[in-house]
């Protein structure tokens, strides 16, 4: 089977939805650099912009059912810290993105499969690729599904340090320092994704993912100082 062609599957297998129009998630995952040299090929820019809507609909959505007391300004932090280019990389990289998208050569060579822009850009069309091939219903089950490590943050600011924060709470409770393990690598060798796992005596483990063992380590420490609601 062709090594992008595997992806692509394993992409809509990821989603949770089965195209019934196969070229809208092709074109999704098309990048702009493909049509370069006058040739006539969709790709992601317009379905970028519908799913940057989309996307904000739905996260006010259940920022508003969460949050019932919140006030728009608190709404409002909460909503961009859920859509900005950052938390869209991130579910993109949780999916498995990089090797599934259709790059110039040129792109490719300089790393695009891993370029946070990129990812972000597509995590968004795919939104719109949903929504255009099932409804709102559809586009809102795949939300609550991919983008469920970003809700449980609630939107609140990112540790710029989790890993120090999550030590100094371990050793205030009496507890031996946080230990750190991967144990997984998937993605090629230019554009790994590691998976961490981060233990602290008594507590319940935590998984996450990164582009490097050091990125994993601080999205599993993050998640756990989520959890804990200590962030």
């Amino acid at each position: 089977m062709n090594v992008r062609r595997g992806a692509v599957e394993a992409l809509q297998t990821r989603l949770g939805h089965v195209f019934s129009t196969p070229e809208l998630l092709e074109r999704a995952l098309t990048h702009p650099s493909v049509g370069e040299g006058g040739k006539a090929v969709p790709d992601y820019q317009r379905l970028e912009f519908l799913g940057d809507r989309v996307l904000g609909l739905l996260t006010a959505e259940r920022l508003s059912a969460d949050y019932p007391k919140a006030d728009e300004g608190e709404l409002s932090k909460r909503l961009h810290a859920l859509v900005d280019r950052d938390s869209c990389a991130r579910v993109a990289r949780r999916l498995e993105v990089g090797p599934a998208l259709r790059l110039s050569p040129g792109e490719t060579k300089t790393g695009g499969r891993d370029k946070d822009g990129i990812l972000a850009d597509a995590a968004e069309a795919l939104m719109a690729a949903v929504y255009l091939d099932g409804g709102i219903e559809a586009a809102r089950a795949v939300f609550e599904r991919i983008w469920a490590d970003e809700l449980a943050s609630g939107g609140r600011p990112r540790q710029s340090n989790p890993k120090s924060a999550l030590q100094e709470w371990a050793q205030g409770r009496g507890l031996p320092l946080p230990v750190y393990e991967v144990i997984g690598r998937t993605g090629p060798d230019h554009a790994p994704v590691f998976s961490v796992q981060v233990t602290v005596e008594g507590v319940e483990p935590m998984i996450a993912q990164g582009r490097s063992r050091q990125e994993a380590e601080k999205a599993a420490a993050t998640a756990m100082l989520s959890r804990e609601g200590l962030i």
